[in-house]
């Protein structure tokens, strides 16, 4: 019996997380599979893909993929469609870095862009293609949730249903940034705070549309916290001496693209297998994309 290849694609795979997750997805797939190495620097994708060629496993495909510009992510989707029929696996995992001396109001634009707004129009176009049993997995973190928020501002992102809807959330907050309006305002000087936060509201506004088809396609549509790793990013923040490297934190992640769908995970943030509650003041049910 044969089975189709399974097509699986990474976002911001030319270093750490994303990296490894090409690793570890080519070294678990089968020879006939295919797995995505992109990034927005097209030589440095097209350098690495090279070294992942001989190896066993999946074969490596180099694609440039700049998320910041509009079109990228419905132009990638295209060509997947039209080379394979769809796609299996998606990690959405690029990132702009950030530095603590680092001006917000400067760097707010192109943060959102790559981090926020790339993000949703990587869910509508991978989403149109997404293939029975797929996996559409944003990378996010556990400052994701409105816990890291004062409360006043948690009706902001509470009830968003639809990706427009994010995305005009998330750049009324930037906008603000980059007035200066912040300053002084309950927001957090922190602007990775916010934008996780939108990365998640992202996830659960789509999962409110496609829930029931998604579950009987056997569809897994969430969001993942990898934790704490040895990254240049983090170690800018924090002291990450003893945290797990980023092909450590990789495995678990590909865990769940390739494991059977948990549907207590559809349209939510988790850590470890456990769901990050979004919404503080409301229960479990009430928080879940999908409640009426």
């Amino acid at each position: 019996m044969t089975t189709t290849p399974r097509v699986a694609l990474v976002t911001g795979a030319t270093q750490g997380l994303g990296l490894a997750l090409v690793g570890e997805l080519a070294r678990r797939l089968e020879p006939h599979d295919v797995v995505y190495l992109t990034g927005r620097n097209g030589a440095k994708v097209k350098e690495l893909a090279g070294t992942f060629s001989g190896s066993p496993g999946a074969t490596v495909v180099p694609e440039h993929f700049d998320v910041a510009e509009a079109d990228s992510a419905e132009r990638v989707a295209a060509l997947l469609q039209d080379r394979h029929g769809g796609v299996d696996i998606v990690f959405n995992n690029a990132v702009m870095r950030v530095r603590p001396n680092d001006d917000a109001s400067a760097v707010v634009g192109e943060y959102v862009e790559v981090n926020n707004l790339a993000t949703t129009r990587v869910l509508r176009a991978f989403g149109q293609i997404v293939r029975d049993h797929g996996r559409l997995i944003v990378v996010a973190s556990s400052l994701g949730t409105l816990d890291y928020l004062a409360p006043v501002l948690h009706p902001v992102f509470r009830d968003l249903h639809t990706l427009n809807e994010v995305d005009h959330a998330i750049t009324a907050w930037r906008d603000q940034v980059v007035s200066g309006e912040v300053l002084g305002s309950p927001w957090p000087g922190f602007i990775n705070i916010p934008s996780k936060i939108g990365q998640v509201a992202a996830v659960r506004a789509l999962a409110e549309a496609r829930h029931d088809a998604d579950l009987v396609r056997g569809i897994l549509l969430a969001a993942v916290c990898p934790g704490m790793m040895n990254t240049p990013t983090s170690e800018a923040f924090w002291d990450v001496a003893d945290a797990p490297t980023p092909e450590h934190a990789a495995a678990p992640l590909v865990n769940l693209a390739l494991g059977p769908a948990d549907p207590e995970l559809y349209g939510e943030l988790s850590r470890d297998g456990r769901v990050l509650t979004f919404d503080p003041l409301r229960t479990p049910a009430q928080s879940r994309p999908n409640h009426p």
